[in-house]
């Protein structure tokens, strides 16, 4: 919202971020004087001003990098295997490609840009980003799909908490109130992540959203019997999804122990 507001006012989105990632940087090397810091963002701070700022400071930089002509070109041979790959095989494909980039007035000094060559149902989807980690170290494509798109994946998880799990209902009168709601949405989202990673590794379900989980294992039918000693919950042999909901039973009862 607030990119969008700026765009709108014709201020970069990325106006202030040298000024405060300097200040949360300062903070942490006085603690941390030896760690190594990588700034990860999407294609508005690929900006020249902040790239220097990260190579004079010993700050390595991961951006998404917007595309054009000139970068689509490089990768046009990529996106053509792509192609025969997806072609061949019936679902989406992509290649990748590292070379040494520069724009034509915009940045002083050429850098690293990886290009994904992707293509996804017969339409190319190609993306780019620009880092300043050395291609010694880490390859094209772990860079892309492993630590740039991490990113995206903590997005994701925000979106599990606030989406599936309803963790922007903080309509109430007190601030206190509202702060209670989000705690219980905090607690549900750290149980549903736990019944995830045990109780539901290597089933359909290991990588399902909490939203997911939520409907098909836990918002169903079935009939509860309260005893003395043992609460019983019998659910309908018709149920879809009961060897997964056994599975992770066993194995939360076994984590326990």
């Amino acid at each position: 919202m607030l990119a969008a507001k700026l765009r709108r006012s014709n201020i970069d989105a990325s106006a202030g971020a040298i000024e405060e990632i300097a200040r949360i940087v300062a903070q942490i090397r006085r603690r941390w004087p030896r760690t190594r810091i990588l700034l990860r963002g999407d294609s508005g701070f690929a900006r020249e001003a902040l790239m220097a700022w990260c190579e004079a400071n010993r700050v390595d930089f991961l951006f998404g990098l917007a595309r054009n002509e000139r970068l689509e070109a490089a990768i046009k041979a990529e996106l053509l295997l792509a192609s025969l790959d997806s072609l061949r095989t019936g679902k989406a494909a992509r290649r990748f490609r590292d070379f040494m980039w520069s724009t034509r007035d915009s940045w002083s000094r050429s850098r690293r840009v990886v290009g994904k060559a992707e293509v996804t149902g017969g339409d190319a989807n190609p993306r780019f980003v620009v880092t300043s980690l050395k291609s010694t170290e880490i390859a094209a494509q772990h860079l892309y799909e492993a630590v740039y798109c991490a990113r995206g994946d903590m997005e994701n998880r925000i979106k599990e908490c606030q989406l599936d799990l309803f963790a922007d209902r903080t309509s109430a009168a007190t601030m206190r109130a509202n702060q209670l709601r989000l705690w219980f949405a905090s607690i549900a989202y750290v149980l549903l992540c736990a019944l995830r990673r045990i109780g539901l590794a290597h089933s359909q379900f290991a990588d399902a959203t909490c939203g997911t989980i939520r409907l098909k294992l836990l918002k169903i039918g079935a009939l509860v019997r309260i005893s003395v000693r043992r609460i019983k919950v019998a659910m309908s042999s018709a149920c879809p999804w009961q060897n997964e909901f056994a599975l992770a039973h066993v194995r939360l009862r076994h984590a326990a122990t």
